[in-house]
């Protein structure tokens, strides 16, 4: 794994630029089918119920800054980029507190919840939780190879060097390297979907011909 001179990467030079997208206030009416609502008339909540609709597992990002800066949060956007070097993203809200300390660390650790873990997912999801080390009071982990916490029993966990950063509306597009993993193949991983937690059916999918 080649090493990272500097914890945020500017876009690659030399590669090719998306034609820009069209916008939706310029999509003909006839191309709109008959049961979609326009963008300008849905506003956030009906947008975040339909997002609901996909499934997705739940993940406690977290960091360490020295000096006792800790700061952990619940987050479910989280995906793989490349297996060459390894890169996984996250994405933040502008305003958490804990994009601060993951630029001065140049670290952060994405802990993928497992099915037992429902009360780490509320207790780091809740804004009135305590701050700093506090915080991970009652919550197992160990320090990563960053020094960012790697939560006891989670199903996975990937401890990544800051590899680049992105704007994106009111997020933070997050990508890091990994430089260390876990992995609990035996643990049932924790699910979220339509503003539930909710588990894995083993019942094998009937056959499409």
């Amino acid at each position: 794994m080649r090493s990272v001179a500097s914890p945020i990467r500017p876009a690659e030079a030399g590669c090719a630029v998306p034609a820009p997208a069209v916008p939706a206030s310029a999509v003909p009416a006839s191309a709109v089918p008959a049961s979609a609502v326009p963008a300008s008339a849905v506003g956030v909540s009906a947008f975040r119920a339909a997002m609901g609709e996909f499934p997705t597992g739940v993940t406690v990002v977290t960091v360490a800054a020295g000096h006792g800066s800790m700061h952990g949060t619940t987050v479910n956007s989280f995906s793989s980029v490349s297996l060459d070097p390894m890169l996984v993203l996250v994405c933040l809200n502008e305003n958490s507190c804990g994009l601060d300390l993951i630029e001065r660390a140049g670290a952060f650790a994405v802990n993928v919840l497992s099915a037992g873990q429902q009360g780490v997912s509320r207790r780091f999801a809740d804004r009135n939780r305590p701050v700093g080390s506090a915080m991970f009071d009652g919550v197992p982990f160990e320090p990563g190879v960053t020094g960012c916490p790697v939560l006891a029993d989670a199903t996975a966990a990937f401890d990544c060097r800051l590899w680049q950063s992105h704007r994106a509306g009111d997020h933070l597009i997050v990508l890091g390297e990994v430089v260390a993993l876990v992995h609990r193949p035996q643990l049932e991983p924790l699910i979220f979907h339509a503003g539930t937690y909710k588990a894995l059916a083993h019942a094998p999918m009937p056959r499409v011909a």
